[in-house]
């Protein structure tokens, strides 16, 4: 990895340079929440300077820049006695995605292997993360971030130029050859054992402000020698099953597809919808048995799912910490209190 140092006002330059030749995408200003906190989202930018640079956690992360809510598989059409299968509308472009914090680049590190797993990988995404050039940035931590309690408040991998802000300049780590010769053509200097101090006492002063936590030790042991929690029933009674959580999750992947048939019979177009667990018929199949019928048990799949299966099969839990979930449930449900419930300490009832 190499290190440079780019003044601020050269970045957005480069901006301005990348948005001629492709689409850019990054955190804008979307208004104010009602408890007066500044609202931002991932949007595609008409000009660099709607970039908020300044943006806290997003209302959404950039996953579905690279895995759509919707999308068409194909297309059919009657011909003669037989269909036609069309290939599908929604084509791969070359895209930047700029402002990524670090626990959102994990996410879409955790997304890779699971949508990159044999047999059946997702070439659809595939191609869109192939084709991206992604420009990380440090942030502080609010109160609901929990990424360090994770391991994903640092991104070590998945983008091509990494930022953290050092006041008038940018600490930028290089990851790609395509960063590389990008910077070539645009004021940069190279970092200096001053430049290195300075990153440092960035990183530490990050450190001191993570407030929110979750005790991971041993976590995926706890989780089944808690299974049977009645924890887990007291969180499914405050559920409302709107699936926001997995709305909002950068690392939420699961899907349905669906079919249309028009009404001449003469066209079709199958769809893949994403879809969430706590949803009441997520798990409703043919003749109506439905196999997590009541909310505590979607509940505590959903869990199971981000801090013990995914953890068996790659070694590390789906969960980035990021907090939106949290964020969004009307019902104040957050990972940080439903851990602490499972483990029985008192602030998970608080």
């Amino acid at each position: 990895m190499l290190f440079k140092v780019l003044p601020k006002t050269e970045f957005l330059k480069i901006v301005d340079h990348l948005g001629q030749a492709r689409p850019v995408i990054g955190p804008v200003r979307k208004g104010t929440s009602r408890d007066g906190r500044a609202l931002y989202d991932f949007e595609r930018l008409a000009a660099p300077e709607h970039l908020s640079l300044e943006a806290t956690t997003t209302i959404h992360s950039a996953k579905r820049f690279f895995l759509p809510h919707r999308e068409t598989l194909c297309r059919f059409k009657l011909e003669g006695r037989g269909f036609e299968k069309l290939a599908g509308d929604d084509h791969p472009v070359s895209q930047v995605v700029v402002g990524l914090h670090p626990c959102d680049i994990n996410a879409l590190n955790r997304l890779d292997k699971v949508l990159s797993a044999p047999p059946y990988p997702d070439h659809r995404y595939l191609a869109r993360r192939r084709s991206s050039f992604l420009i990380g940035l440090g942030c502080m931590p609010e109160p609901h971030c929990f990424c360090r309690s994770m391991g994903t408040h640092s991104a070590w991998h998945g983008f091509d130029l990494f930022l953290t802000d050092l006041g008038e300049e940018y600490f930028a780590e290089i990851l790609s050859a395509a960063a590389f010769e990008l910077l070539q053509g645009f004021q940069c200097r190279e970092a200096a054992h001053a430049d290195h101090e300075k990153y440092k006492a960035a990183a530490a002063a990050r450190e001191k402000r993570f407030t929110a936590r979750v005790e991971t030790t041993d976590l995926a042991k706890i989780l089944d020698m808690e299974f049977e929690s009645p924890a887990w029933e007291e969180w499914g009674k405050k559920c409302f099953s709107c699936g926001s959580c997995a709305s909002a999750c950068p690392t939420c992947y699961c899907y349905g597809v669906r079919e249309e048939i028009s009404l001449d019979f003469a066209s079709a177009v199958k769809e893949k919808i994403l879809y969430s667990c706590n949803l009441v018929d997520f798990a409703e199949v043919a003749g109506g048995h439905n196999f997590r019928k009541d909310p505590a048990t979607r509940l505590k799949y959903r869990y199971y799912h981000k801090h013990r299966g995914f953890l068996e099969r790659f070694e590390e839990p789906l969960c980035v910490g990021c907090g939106r979930c949290g964020l969004v449930c009307l019902a104040g449900i957050t990972v940080p209190r439903v851990i602490a419930s499972v483990r029985g300490r008192e602030e998970g009832h608080a």
